[in-house]
């Protein structure tokens, strides 16, 4: 019986504590609501700018990978474009080999030095493959320089951007003659001297090899007429071109493989000793 009231004690005691715990609730109920709201505002404050450093943190990210992909994409359109540059180049290679008079050895250049007036390129074919100096090399678009040492697998070239470079050439569909040189400025700047004034010339036309001189087939484009200009005190004017070919870019080319004829060249030999 002892035990037994001990043990009604301990229950009459809980039920008193859980009936002083829910009128404490009750009575502070509207606090306790209060502080809620206090506590979610508060929370919804603060929440604003960490989700503003999130959003930018997932933006700097997003930017980020958008700029290494437009990279990328970026090198891939510059290669694409290459391959599409080097294919029209190619193909226009291969019909003028096609279409060419002469025999053509198709070389690429393998050094260039276009700093002085005494510019130079090297191809790489030389005597082994037929080369020898004097011939003309030409590309797709017209004439790049003659050769003028040759070896075992490499040549020399002129260019005709080069002090010593002469070649003698006609205004196309016309009696205009003269000799093309390099006046010494200007990366495609030419000039064609002993042009007779009376001869009239027009920007846009083409100035091309002549044949005369026994060094290079008639009929190879040089340049395009930019201007001319009467010479000063002489029946001639000096006739501006820009050659069509651009030495700066160029990386393939022919060595066509004409041989001056032996007796012209030895009647001017003769022609020579004699006077």
């Amino acid at each position: 019986m002892r035990q037994l009231a001990d043990v009604k004690d301990y229950i009459i005691t809980a039920i008193i504590l859980l009936l002083a715990i829910n009128l404490m609730i009750n009575r502070h109920d509207g606090g306790l609501q209060n502080m809620r709201k206090a506590s979610v505002a508060t929370l919804s404050y603060l929440e604003q700018p960490l989700s503003n450093i999130r959003v930018y943190r997932q933006a700097v990210s997003t930017n980020s990978y958008l700029h290494r992909q437009n990279i990328l994409l970026q090198d891939e359109l510059s290669r694409l474009r290459s391959v599409e540059q080097q294919n029209r180049i190619l193909r226009s290679l291969l019909n003028l080999q096609q279409e060419s008079s002469y025999p053509l050895v198709p070389v690429k250049i393998v050094a260039k030095d276009l700093r002085s007036i005494n510019n130079s390129i090297t191809i790489n074919a030389g005597q082994k493959d037929g080369v020898e100096p004097g011939m003309a090399v030409i590309n797709s678009d017209g004439l790049v320089g003659q050769v003028l040492f040759s070896v075992g697998n490499f040549s020399q070239v002129l260019p005709y951007s080069n002090s010593m470079f002469r070649v003698s050439a006609q205004i196309q569909d016309s009696r205009a003659y003269g000799i093309v040189s390099w006046p010494g400025r200007g990366a495609r700047e030419l000039v064609m001297l002993y042009v007779p004034e009376t001869i009239p010339v027009e920007s846009g036309q083409v100035v091309q090899t002549s044949g005369f001189g026994n060094q290079y087939p008639a009929g190879i484009p040089i340049g395009e007429v930019i201007r001319s200009e009467s010479d000063e005190g002489m029946q001639t004017q000096t006739i501006y071109l820009q050659a069509y070919t651009d030495l700066h870019t160029i990386a393939e080319a022919f060595v066509m493989e004409f041989r001056p004829d032996t007796t012209i060249s030895n009647l001017n030999e003769a022609q020579q000793e004699l006077f």
